[in-house]
């Protein structure tokens, strides 16, 4: 758990909440009733939270059955938004964009016999590309004036980049021109969709071969000696929350275990999310690496796609899937933890220790109520394993490279915000770590990022389409969660209602 100034910590929470809102909104506007309904869903999933934690901070406890109230009313709302969408004809929508992208790209750029002389000439430039000049003039043949007229070829790699003008929308000239590819070479070229520097629509084809590439025995070796240092550190760290330590008590380790498996369940319920869906998608993923750490047992796992992924669509299902699960179950845990706890529960926490985290903390005040008014409350083991899931799981949401939040980030806003924002995910990072040496989580976190994580993940085969408006929807709860997980209550608030 980040630790830091409270009342600010709060404060920050509650702003980038509000600023994800508006600039929601204003990146809504631009497509009318459908992108306001659209960016009403996103309001709708995160308002039961939004008054759970407002009228928390006003001193107004909710108790869990009107919790399970808001969110069923607000799914129910978000279902029926998205009936009106369906309604408003989002297709016809489209259908009129890009009659009109066509015609005012047409009006610009007349197809006359000057200018495919001109296109024949710049493309006769690309005697050094490493595609052969047989397979060049067979793939200048899947392009056309229904998908995209190619204006100049580039070498790039172990294949080439040609520019030009999209005819029409991304799906339907990526699927066009792959089907071309394919019925010509069969499976010897891959066709990506992408944007350029310069944030206009390019084509890349390359070979098979730039495939990625499967686990090789050296890395399964490592993922195997990383798998047993993270069942120590599991078993390390539930020692530790019993009162001893593994090493220096090594027959002991039959008490570790019970808490080790609660702490695994969710490592393994975040994996099995994401097979579930890969599967349905039929996209490899690679053994989990998993992240030993003294501190909270594990990072959680890195997983690598061995497969090309079709779109930023199953991008997104595919990181979102592993979180979701793992921060279902955690939160689960969590909240039958708290329910089960009672006078001489296994484990005696300071009250002070639910300052450190909003979601936790607010939580457990509206189920243990004025249990949390002692200086020790006793709780059942089931919170500590829910907490540290949620820990966890929020650590793979945040924002970065190609950890979950990351690809998240990058399926819904593109590649140049998911830059962004892996920028200030470090920064964030290293100033949290700067003025709080006492947690080195953040610290530790920020290194594995820099040195692990902090690329991107490689551009899918139609980087241009963007998931619908539900799953960025989905996405920002994600995040919201993330820092209502991480971020401390404030000292004011939480003296005010007697965490500490």
């Amino acid at each position: 758990m980040l630790d830091g100034s409270g009342s600010i910590a709060t404060f920050i929470l509650f702003a980038a909440v509000v600023a994800i809102l508006v600039w929601g909104y204003n990146r809504a506007k631009a497509f009318g009733k459908l992108g306001i309904l659209a960016w009403l869903q996103s309001i709708v999933l995160m308002s039961p939270w939004l008054l759970f934690f407002g009228l928390f901070a006003l001193g107004i406890y909710l108790n869990l059955v009107s919790i399970l109230f808001l969110l069923i009313a607000s799914i129910a709302v978000y279902i029926w938004l998205g009936k009106q969408l369906r309604a408003e004809g989002q297709e016809a929508l489209l259908q009129q964009k890009a009659a009109e992208r066509i015609k005012q790209e047409t009006a610009a750029e007349p197809a006359s016999s000057s200018q495919q002389s001109e296109f024949e000439q710049k493309n006769a430039v690309l005697e050094a590309s490493p595609i052969p000049d047989e397979d060049l003039t067979i793939l200048k043949t899947i392009f056309g004036i229904d998908t995209f007229f190619a204006t100049e070829t580039i070498p790039y790699q172990d294949g080439a980049i040609f520019k030009g003008n999209l005819r029409g929308e991304p799906d339907t000239a990526y699927s066009k021109m792959s089907q071309k590819l394919e019925q010509a070479f069969n499976d010897k070229y891959r066709l990506f969709l992408v944007e350029s520097p310069e944030e206009k629509p390019v084509v890349v084809i390359l070979p098979k071969t730039n495939d990625p590439q499967t686990t090789t025995l050296a890395q399964k070796n490592l993922a195997l000696i990383l798998l047993i240092g993270t069942i120590l550190t599991s078993l390390e760290a539930a020692s530790l929350l019993q009162g001893f330590d593994l090493f220096d008590n090594f027959g002991r380790y039959g008490e570790a275990i019970p808490l080790s498996l609660g702490l695994w369940s969710v490592l393994i319920a975040h994996e099995i999310g994401h097979r579930v869906i890969a599967n349905r998608y039929q996209i490899r993923l690679s053994v989990p690496f998993f992240l030993p750490s003294w501190q909270i047992g594990s990072f959680g796992a890195i997983t690598r796609f061995e497969s090309l992924l079709p779109n930023r669509t199953v991008l997104f299902d595919i990181s979102f899937a592993g979180p979701a699960t793992a921060g279902i179950v955690s939160l689960l845990l969590l909240i039958f933890g708290l329910t089960l706890s009672h006078p001489g529960s296994m484990f005696q926490l300071p009250t002070e220790f639910f300052r450190g985290s909003i979601l936790v903390g607010t939580l457990a005040k509206v189920i243990l109520g004025s249990a949390l008014e002692k200086a020790v409350v006793d709780i059942h083991p089931l919170v500590v394993i829910g907490w540290l899931g949620l820990v966890i799981t929020a650590l793979n949401l945040l924002p970065a490279g190609k950890l979950d939040g990351g690809r998240v980030v990058h399926a819904i806003y593109g590649r140049k915000t998911a830059r962004r924002s892996t920028l200030a995910t470090l920064i964030i990072l290293g100033i949290v770590a700067l003025f709080n040496p006492t947690n080195p989580i953040p610290l530790y976190w920020a290194v594995l990022i820099l040195f692990l994580q902090r690329d991107l993940e490689r551009p899918v085969q139609n980087e241009l389409t963007e998931p619908d408006d539900s799953r960025a929807a989905w996405g920002l709860l994600a995040l919201f969660l993330t820092l209502a997980t991480l971020i401390p209550l404030s000292a004011s608030l939480a003296g005010r209602i007697g965490l500490g």
